[in-house]
């Protein structure tokens, strides 16, 4: 093993699964803060290729400020329709204009390869959005610098840090943290597409008291595929059992699942839109203001409050250590037996190469009949292991490998 500085302790806390109270929350694709993320990793992706593509590196750029307005709708059974478009401002900093070694000069499309990246992302994972009508996308990358290859690691070396900052993972999964990520994935995939009027804007918040499992389910309707009000009831009920039956799969503990609780059927209000999303309805959005990087938000659980979509890929840390350090965690869960939880903080260093964190903390609770002692030399390991290959990151993170949200 190498001289990294990796710490690993034992500590006298309940595993998140046998904790009295545990809250989990995921903000579906849909979702104006999920949007935002989406767009600035879908744009992070295509500015990475483009740079490789035409000069050979990634060079300097963020897109982590991506910011969504909301516009609104007047949603009617049967169709309704859009009244003032939302707005989405993809901001941040990219290399416009770059020298190569060799000495030609590259003018670079950053703008109009992010446009085309939110565009055909949104007609993706919004197909009843209309783009360029129901949502308009505008750009405001400001230049970044051409001059960070030191910075980025050339000629086969690692990259240093651009930033004092950590990053955050966790491992395993509890069955409320797996439950409320299937159900929203679920949802989101094979559901709707037999039931297309589930809209993707779904948010699912799950609450475990004890061995009880109640989740909370708002799923945005489309109006379009909903003709009346006993279509939306049935609509509402066949998603409180499709969950159900899905959570009931995952655990012996008692399961409850409530949905679009805010409805009154008497007044007529309803979660009904017309795009399947709330952004028509009022609500904003910004990159990093939903879930982390393992696609969940966990108030039990240390969290970064970095942003992890958007980021560069090559040397950035909020973007790195959380995806890193959730590999980790979960590939040291997978390979060591005895581990009941486990948390893994990864702190950088300002100029410092991303393979050698200012320090590596694993805090772990074990089996009762495990001793930390017994299995710390094969957790160092497999910690020093992953931190040697952080650069496989930059590479998964580009071909979408890994999610950010």
């Amino acid at each position: 093993m190498t001289e990294r500085n990796i710490q690993i302790e034992s500590v006298g806390r309940l595993a998140v699964e046998d904790q009295g109270v545990e809250i989990v929350e995921r903000k579906g694709l849909g979702h104006p803060d999920s949007i935002c993320d989406g767009i600035a990793e879908s744009v992070s992706r295509v500015l990475s290729n483009l740079y490789r593509e035409r000069v050979g590196d990634v060079l300097h750029y963020n897109t982590d400020e991506t910011q969504l307005v909301a516009g609104s709708a007047a949603p009617a059974f049967g169709g309704g329709e859009m009244l003032e478009p939302i707005y989405v401002l993809i901001v941040g900093r990219a290399t416009k204009h770059y020298v190569t070694d060799d000495g030609i000069e590259h003018d670079l499309p950053v703008d109009s390869v992010a446009l085309e990246a939110a565009r055909d992302y949104l007609r993706e994972t919004i197909p009843e959005l209309e783009v360029g009508t129901d949502i308009v996308i505008d750009v405001r990358l400001g230049e970044g610098s051409g001059d960070l290859k030191d910075v980025f690691g050339e000629d086969g070396q690692v990259p240093m840090a651009n930033d004092t900052s950590f990053g955050v993972g966790h491992a395993p999964l509890t069955e409320t943290e797996r439950i409320v990520l299937e159900a929203e994935q679920a949802l989101n995939g094979r559901y709707a597409a037999k039931n297309p009027e589930v809209g993707p804007d779904i948010k699912i918040m799950g609450k475990r008291e004890g061995d009880r499992i109640d989740l909370t389910v708002a799923v945005a309707m489309v109006d379009a595929y909903v003709e009346d009000m006993a279509a939306y009831q049935r609509a509402v009920d066949d998603v409180q059992t499709f969950v159900t039956d899905l959570a009931e799969g995952y655990t012996d503990r008692e399961v409850h699942v409530e949905v679009n609780t805010a409805d009154d059927y008497d007044e007529g209000a309803i979660y009904l839109t017309t795009t399947g999303t709330s952004a028509e309805m009022g609500d904003d959005g910004s990159v990093g203001r939903g879930n982390r990087s393992n696609g969940l938000i966990t108030p039990n659980r240390p969290m970064s409050m970095e942003a992890t979509s958007g980021k560069n890929p090559v040397n950035h840390i909020g973007k790195i250590y959380n995806l890193l350090s959730t590999e980790i965690a979960h590939t040291v869960v997978d390979e060591v037996d005895g581990i009941r939880d486990l948390r893994v903080r990864l702190l950088s260093q300002i100029g410092r190469p991303i393979d050698q964190p200012h320090v590596a903390d694993v805090e772990l609770v074990t089996e009762s009949e495990v001793e930390v002692g017994d299995i710390e030399e094969d957790i160092a390991a497999i910690v020093d292991r992953e931190l040697a290959a952080v650069t496989d990151i930059t590479d998964r993170v580009i071909d979408g490998e890994l999610r950010t949200f």
